[in-house]
């Protein structure tokens, strides 16, 4: 969704298969999960999650932790309705298939075909493009009104009005407005809202009875509420207007159970032609002919050595994640209501408990050079120094975006004590590095990719 989220790669891992390992005992695999969650649960604080392990078909795991709604004491349960985020491409991007498979698109359509007032910067954007962020679209800049009742036209507008990040088809920045674009083209190819094509050729069909398009007015069994944490203290998530809960970039309620429904869906490859599905998880290939590794609203790269096939969202106050590990059979689901929820914390830890070769990345050598210069951006951030040309391939809007909050992070973690390189991969033209910050007890993940030219395209910390 188009909010604060983290803007960075999805990793090529280059990993060596392990050999294959037994699945764990059920029973003791469960008592170690829940040990597990509801730790995390405390230190994160988080109010509920709710969380799902399925292999080979089998459900190991559908359980809900906490509390749903904390002023009315409501626990989770596999029924709990919670906000999509952007776990709510992949089913636009199989609305979109669903398009092209009847004729009434095509990958390879201009987006001016849907939107001939376009800018003329926009004329070699196609649908492929859009699905897969690399049309050089950013996302909306830092006054953009989520409380606003856009009509279809002003939000065309407010996305046309800011420079393309690049040339359509020479990188891949993530772009919610994007997808917001593709529910637009959806309902302009096909006279019907994209959340009605999403009922009734997705949810339906596949037995995913309670998933549907947010609305705040209607009267919706079982749904949780979103928290976040200001101030140290817990509050309900934030107002969004009606029109900003139903775009095509994450804008879903689902439950546990419409997930597991999904999932199954997915692994016996329903809904779709086996053609489009594979093209749904092909990594796009970019101008330059290498790839990056994304499709149509998934993350495609490896886990253990084996393909994984994954998406997080984030949205007014919810936090989700979808994994799938095909070389195991095994996905991982979960589930959250606050905004300070670690995703990948959570599905990590759960996926190590099942095998700890699905989460093990070799260990990369030192680059001094780089720490220094990490180290100098976290520094200028925590001063409020950080400037636009520290990251000259960033979106245009991101440095004044998350500025505000890395200095209010930096300032409230403290001295860096120690910085330590724990991930370095390639994906598409960029090299990407993952950093583990200690500043005192307290331990940060930060984020670092640079393109060619020495040119850094991104600075993030996950705390």
């Amino acid at each position: 969704m188009l909010e604060r989220t983290k803007i960075f790669f999805a990793a090529a891992l280059v990993c060596v298969a392990a050999p294959a390992r037994a699945a764990p005992d059920p029973d003791t695999f469960r008592k170690q999960v829940d040990a597990f969650v509801e730790q995390e649960m405390r230190s994160e604080k988080i109010p509920g999650v709710s969380v799902a392990v399925v292999h080979k078909g089998e459900i190991v795991l559908a359980k809900g932790y906490g509390l749903a709604n904390v002023e009315h004491n409501i626990a989770v349960t596999p029924q709990t309705i919670f906000q999509s985020g952007s776990v709510g491409k992949m089913f636009t991007a199989a609305a979109v298939m669903r398009q092209v498979e009847q004729g009434k698109m095509s990958l390879d359509d201009p987006l001016t075909k849907y939107v001939p007032d376009a800018p003329a910067s926009w004329r070699p954007i196609t649908i492929r493009q859009l699905l897969t962020h690399t049309s050089g679209i950013p996302n909306v800049g830092e006054d953009f009104d989520f409380k606003r009742n856009y009509t279809d036209d002003e939000l065309i507008k407010s996305f046309a009005v800011l420079p393309l990040s690049f040339q359509p088809g020479a990188r891949y920045s993530y772009s919610n407005s994007g997808y917001v674009m593709l529910g637009i083209v959806i309902e302009r190819a096909t006279g019907r809202f994209y959340g009605d094509i999403l009922r009734t050729d997705i949810f339906e069909p596949l037995g995913m009875k309670t998933a549907r398009v947010i609305s705040d007015r209607d009267i919706v069994p079982n749904r949780a509420a979103g928290y976040e944490v200001v101030d140290g203290a817990l509050k309900n998530q934030d107002f969004v207007s009606v029109k900003m809960n139903t775009t095509a970039d994450g804008s879903l309620y689902f439950s546990l159970d419409d997930l597991i429904s999904w999932n199954r869906g997915v692994e016996q490859g329903k809904v779709l032609s086996a053609a489009s599905w594979k093209q749904v998880y092909t990594p796009v290939r970019l101008n330059s002919g290498k790839t990056y590794p994304y499709g149509f609203g998934w993350d495609v790269d490896m886990a253990g050595g084996k393909p994984r096939l994954h998406h997080g969202g984030s949205w007014q106050g919810f936090r989700s994640y979808y994994s799938r590990y095909l070389g195991d059979d095994l996905a991982i689901i979960f589930l959250a209501n606050s905004a300070e929820a670690n995703t990948e914390t959570f599905v990590d830890g759960v996926a190590k408990l099942w095998d700890p070769a699905l989460v093990a990345v070799p260990r990369p050598k030192p680059e001094p050079e780089v720490a220094r210069k990490v180290t100098a951006l976290i520094e200028a951030a925590r001063a409020g120094r950080l400037r636009a040309e520290d990251v000259p391939l960033a979106p245009a809007n991101f440095i004044p975006t998350q500025a505000p909050y890395f200095v209010k992070d930096l300032q409230e973690l403290g001295a860096l004590t120690k910085l330590e390189l724990v991930e370095r991969s390639e994906a598409g033209d960029d090299v990407n590095y993952v950093f583990k910050a200690s500043f005192g007890d307290r331990l940060v993940r930060v984020y670092y990719s640079v393109a060619p030219g020495d040119q850094a395209s991104n600075f993030f910390l996950s705390l």
